[in-house]
């Protein structure tokens, strides 16, 4: 399994009971109190689009790299975190009237914590699981009998077919 999609998953697993824990628990309260007329029943659709999406932003931007770290993911994503949640909060707040000061920093620092939290469980995670799932598929490869593998880093890709270069003209 590709280290992309098991960082994705695990960071998706994190995401969603944290926020489905603040927004249906803790916070609950708080954003009826603030908005509550504005609120309406929970589009299934477009709350799942959110949630695919906003991972896929997360793993692009924030932990995805090989060269990611806790501290540099756990930064970065409060940061990736905040930036978006302020573009959603500061845009509502611009244009809808009962939108208000307080329920917007709240968001936003909520989008920081948990983006930062949930990238850098997301990295920790696949980072220690991701090499254990690559040896159980490279044993269950070998004990099938398939002997061909990828290289492991560019130094190995000297056996790989080289590219013809063109002349120039």
């Amino acid at each position: 399994m590709n280290r992309y999609v098991v960082l994705y998953l695990l960071t998706l697993f994190v995401l969603i009971p944290l926020d489905f824990l603040f927004l249906g628990i803790v916070a609950k309260d708080f954003f009826t109190s603030q908005v509550g007329a504005m609120l309406g029943e929970i589009r299934l659709v477009p709350a799942i689009l959110f949630y695919l999406l906003y991972v896929v932003g997360i793993v692009i931007f924030v932990n995805g790299a090989a060269s990611a770290t806790w501290p540099s993911t756990l930064r970065y994503g409060a940061l990736f975190g905040l930036f978006c949640y302020a573009t959603f909060d500061l845009t509502s707040l611009s244009l809808l009237r009962q939108w208000s000061w307080p329920v917007a920093i709240v968001d936003i620092s909520w989008g920081a914590g948990v983006t930062a939290v949930s990238s850098t469980a997301g990295l920790v995670v696949a980072n220690w699981l991701a090499p254990k799932i690559l040896r159980v598929v490279t044993s269950a490869a070998a004990r099938s009998g398939c002997t061909a593998s990828a290289p492991s880093s560019p130094a190995d890709r000297s056996s790989w077919p080289r590219r013809r270069r063109r002349s120039p003209r």
